[in-house]
């Protein structure tokens, strides 16, 4: 796969107007010399992306051939399905399931990606997440794969009439610049940037957007805080987010790419709606309170810290990444996990699994008590270990609204892997900074 050539492809729009990268890429998607926010046109997806899980993909594959009466597809390779949920009780309905998705990929000659880890990682990791490309998906959180300078947009249940007829009406996002200066001090990663951007903009300041990071602050950024970034964009009301590719990013994709690719920026002088500069020197740990991530409701985690906790989960497709293994890592060498207190950490894919245990960096999560999980989104969604009435959890996890990880009658707080890691040791909410110096 390291041998395929990057075409440039710059995309100028004829008439010379400045197009931002989310525009280019839907121009080249549309077939168009250019588009503008608020257009609605068919785009043809690169890649059509989904999860099997019980009431949307068994029930699209039925759509599609029964209703539809398609019995064959003109390009298998643009499905992409992965095996990444309800891994964990090993049941007869965990194996219906996911037998009805194996029986429809091998019908329709689409591979199915099973148990490599979580698929908004692993399409980076098989190469699907290049520069330039067009990425679709039923769930939001496929914006994570902007950090490769592409773009995925998660459409809901109008995934169908993409894998139906090949394409799909959308109307063309504005854009969001947030220029990125500084380096995150240690105790602060992506996952408190985040949240301290939803506390300026608001829930839904970004809504029907494309946040775009530009700036050296987003220049120094490792790949893997820029997935975790990106995948959390929908909190703001956003339909994705992206970066430039760089030559960090290019050079990942040159190592793994598994088609030809043309990367794409934004131009000097494109549109955007509004610019945020943020300096990552200032920012601080934060923390979300049960419910949701409302701009209400993002804390600086001293205003929520002492509060005692029972539960502590470190992955999900935003933050089981390598960086969030190894700051887990680093607050937890030579510590105890609080008596009373499980944490339970899950590795975004197999192969970060893999790399963290080389590093002698899950031996270190093992000793001080944490469970090491194989990696699935069984833990972000409550069904590996649901929590019980009466606790409180904080977590990694991409969402805390109520029942979301088990009971209804338990509280979610959300942080970084971090506060997480140092909340665990103390058994309580506790800022990172205490530990990490």
């Amino acid at each position: 796969m390291s041998d395929v050539t990057q075409p440039t492809d710059q995309r100028t729009p004829r008439n010379g107007t400045a197009l931002t990268i989310t525009e280019k890429i839907l121009a080249r998607a549309g077939g168009l010399g250019e588009v503008r926010p608020g257009q609605n046109h068919p785009f043809r997806p690169d890649y059509m992306v989904a999860y099997d899980f019980p009431g949307y993909t068994d029930l699209m594959f039925k759509q599609m051939h029964d209703d539809f009466g398609i019995t064959e597809v003109d390009d298998p390779e643009r499905y992409l399905v992965f095996i990444d949920h309800m891994l964990s009780n090993g049941d007869q309905r965990e194996e219906e399931v996911h037998d009805v998705t194996r029986r429809w990929g091998e019908f329709y000659g689409i591979t199915v990606h099973e148990g490599r880890g979580i698929g908004h990682q692993v399409a980076a990791e098989l190469g699907y997440a290049l520069p330039g490309k067009f990425l679709i998906h039923f769930d939001g959180h496929i914006s994570g794969l902007g950090a490769f300078g592409a773009l995925g947009w998660g459409v809901r249940r109008d995934l169908l009439e993409a894998w139906v007829s090949g394409r799909i009406f959308l109307d063309v996002p504005a854009s969001m610049r947030f220029h990125l200066t500084g380096s995150f001090a240690p105790g602060v990663d992506n996952r408190d940037l985040i949240h301290e951007i939803i506390s300026r903009v608001g829930a839904d300041g970004c809504a029907h957007q494309v946040m775009e990071f530009t700036g050296p602050g987003a220049e120094d950024m490792s790949l893997g805080r820029r997935q975790g970034l990106c995948g959390m964009a929908m909190f703001t009301g956003a339909v994705s987010a992206i970066f430039n590719p760089d030559d960090a990013a290019l050079e990942y994709a040159r190592r793994v790419a598994r088609a030809e690719f043309a990367p794409l920026t934004s131009d000097p002088g494109a549109a955007y709606t509004a610019t945020h500069e943020i300096d990552l020197d200032a920012l601080r740990p934060r923390v979300v309170l049960p419910g949701s991530a409302r701009a209400a409701n993002t804390l600086g985690v001293d205003e929520a810290a002492g509060t005692p906790i029972t539960r502590a989960f470190i992955g999900s497709c935003a933050s089981g990444r390598i960086e969030d293994i190894r700051a887990a890592a680093e607050v937890l060498r030579g510590r105890r996990v609080a008596p009373g207190v499980q944490l339970n950490v899950v590795p975004t894919s197999q192969l970060i699994h893999r790399q963290a245990e080389e590093e002698g960096l899950l031996d270190v999560l093992r000793e001080a008590g944490a469970n090491v999980a194989i990696s699935s989104c069984d833990f972000c969604f409550g069904y590996a270990r649901p929590l019980q009435p009466g606790e409180k959890c904080i977590s990694t996890g991409v969402l805390n609204i109520s029942g979301r990880m088990g009971s209804t009658g338990a509280d979610i707080y959300m942080g970084s892997a971090y506060t997480v890691a140092a909340s665990a040791v103390s058994g309580r909410i506790t800022d990172p900074r205490e530990v990490v110096k």
